[in-house]
């Protein structure tokens, strides 16, 4: 199908877009295209204007600043997975980022563009859920910062106002010798996560020091698993600990039903990639 028509507008600065945002209704900010591209060709989107971020480069970078790596929301997939400042600062991200889509999907999407987005088996939220990351939001009004957490509201549903743009992703520096890992079962034809699992651990003197755990694609919105976390913390780092812990990965939430996965058959997948996930990120611990 052909999308209805539009305006296309492309700034090349964040004031300039925040200026055409505020000034057309019905308007919507085309980042990496991957999503919202197809949703206008199936007329299930149909803005009046789009506001391409595509020439603005103040939007693309990936810097480390006391102790936080700032990453900008017109960062590539690529860009994340192969940047050399998270793959030793904060390799998480980068090998969600390596598992997204295929190469095409990944030279082209953002990070700024997915979490927008909102989709509840996208691979980000794990990663971002595991390291208790952030968003800053900028509109014409001003900015403000949230938790990831508070960020996704629901799928397909942020805490996004209309005329506000996601500018950066703040994710914390790895602590020193801290494991991770990022695994999934994933849609064979689109990549996405039926289950999709970050874990990061930290042990010291035999011990779990610290247990963060991202889930995505079982429930309506990715979510931390503190239930997993707190049975961890302070237990001897050893597969019968991890195994036993990773029995409570759906705890609290109400799986998904769809064509790839029943909810019964969710919650499994949620306890078995957990189990991996943990056990992969300490063998990873230094």
């Amino acid at each position: 199908m052909i999308s209805q028509p539009f305006e296309y507008y492309a700034p090349e600065s964040v004031s300039e877009a925040l200026r055409l945002l505020a000034a057309h209704e019905n308007s919507r900010v085309l980042a990496g295209g991957q999503s919202l591209i197809p949703m206008m060709k199936l007329r299930l989107s149909a803005p009046a204007s789009l506001i391409d971020l595509g020439h603005i480069a103040e939007l693309n970078y990936i810097v480390e600043t006391n102790g936080s790596i700032r990453i900008g929301a017109m960062s590539t997939h690529n860009q994340i997975e192969t940047s050399e400042t998270l793959r030793q600062k904060c390799p998480l991200l980068a090998e969600a980022a390596g598992r997204i889509g295929d190469v095409q999907v990944r030279n082209l999407g953002t990070i700024g563009g997915s979490l927008s987005h909102a989709d509840p088996a996208a691979d980000y939220p794990a990663a971002l859920q595991a390291l208790r990351a952030q968003v800053r939001l900028v509109s014409a009004n001003g900015e403000r910062t949230l938790p990831i957490d508070e960020f996704l509201v629901d799928a397909f549903s942020t805490a996004l106002e209309p005329k506000e743009i996601l500018y950066e992703v703040l994710a914390p520096v790895d602590p020193p010798g801290a494991g991770w890992a990022y695994l999934k079962q994933q849609q064979p034809a689109s990549g996405f996560a039926v289950t999709g699992v970050a874990a990061q651990l930290g042990v010291k003197g035999g011990s779990i020091s610290f247990a963060r755990v991202g889930i995505t694609g079982v429930a309506s919105r990715p979510y931390a698993a503190t239930a997993v976390e707190a049975a961890l913390q302070g237990k001897p780092a050893t597969p019968a600990v991890l195994a036993e812990a990773a029995r409570l990965a759906a705890q609290g939430v109400e799986p998904l039903a769809d064509v790839y996965a029943a909810p019964e058959y969710r919650a499994h997948l949620a306890q078995v990639w957990t189990r991996r996930a943990l056990d992969t990120a300490l063998s990873r611990v230094k």
